[in-house]
């Protein structure tokens, strides 16, 4: 599994490779398998720019494009790509949430795009292995292309799965030499060894908060406020994709639009129409809705 960042900026720069290198390149591809390739990008202008780009490329075949996250994991089934250029933030599921539902042993070679070189470090905490930033010099490009083909050697295949194994062995905090030794252990307990902390991006700045500090969270929109130990954190994401980033021993979602720290849970007090109002420790109230019932028994 090969994984790169590929960095782009709001402003697409269109350039052709000289008449004579762009011939070499066609000629130095025609033996290598062609790679079905996906773009996935929620600017239009961006997948059609990139789409032109690598048009005179012989052993790239664009197969499709996605506007979105959710039709780039439609088509990532349907299609079976061998490459798939991701753009990073878009609306809904980022391009780090789509790789998260991906299959390890199927998954396609990812190029990341992004307007903001701050995810290259992120890129590379899931095994992205190089990057490169725009405007695009056309010899970089075709660089981090010779890189996704020699991926598909069986030898190169093995290092990125060991580089997977040595991932998850960071994050749980023990040794895990083989994907039968990870197949007989249990995963979540392995996740839920990682440190608790929420990381909440603003601008060019990344801020990790502590689950356990975390109050409670309100959404708008797609706009998260995070409430912890009097500061609010305002960060862009859908209540589900947060959902799965949070420790649910700790946080827990207790109406449509509101999640609260069960810890700090301080009253519960019963209304009427089957709903409740919880009182944290910090005197806010909260409301338990009806849909929500049956996480009462966390309180107890």
């Amino acid at each position: 599994m090969l994984i790169t960042a590929v960095v782009r900026n709001d402003k697409l720069c269109l350039r052709k490779p000289p008449a004579q290198e762009s011939s070499k390149r066609k000629d130095r591809n025609l033996t290598t398998k062609t790679l079905k390739t996906l773009i996935v990008d929620d600017e239009s202008l961006a997948r059609r720019g990139l789409a032109h780009r690598l048009k005179p490329i012989a052993d790239i075949e664009v197969v499709g494009e996605a506007r979105n996250g959710r039709e780039a994991l439609k088509l990532i089934a349907e299609l079976n790509p061998d490459l798939v250029f991701l753009d990073i933030q878009m609306p809904g599921l980022s391009g780090f949430e789509v790789v998260q539902q991906l299959d390890v042993d199927s998954m396609p070679i990812i190029l990341f795009l992004t307007a903001y070189d701050e995810y290259a470090v992120k890129a590379f905490e899931v095994n992205a292995l190089d990057y490169i930033l725009k405007p695009i010099d056309e010899d970089r490009l075709h660089q981090v292309l010779d890189k996704v083909r020699s991926s598909l050697s069986e030898k190169r295949a093995l290092k990125h799965k060991q580089l997977v194994l040595k991932l998850v062995s960071e994050i749980s905090g023990e040794r895990i030499s083989s994907f039968d030794e990870l197949e007989d252990r249990n995963v979540q307990d392995l996740v839920n060894k990682e440190p608790s902390r929420l990381a909440i991006r603003d601008g060019g700045r990344t801020t990790w908060v502590d689950q356990k500090d975390i109050e409670w969270i309100d959404a708008a929109g797609d706009y998260m406020c995070v409430q912890s130990q009097g500061v609010t954190y305002i960060m862009r994401k859908t209540m589900k994709a947060l959902e799965r980033e949070l420790d649910e021993n700790i946080l827990q979602r207790i109406h449509r639009s509101t999640i609260v720290n069960i810890k700090q849970v301080r009253e519960m007090e019963s209304h009427i129409n089957g709903e409740y109002f919880l009182t944290l420790e910090s005197g806010h109230r909260v409301k338990l809705s009806r849909t929500y019932k049956n996480k009462l028994k966390l309180f107890r």
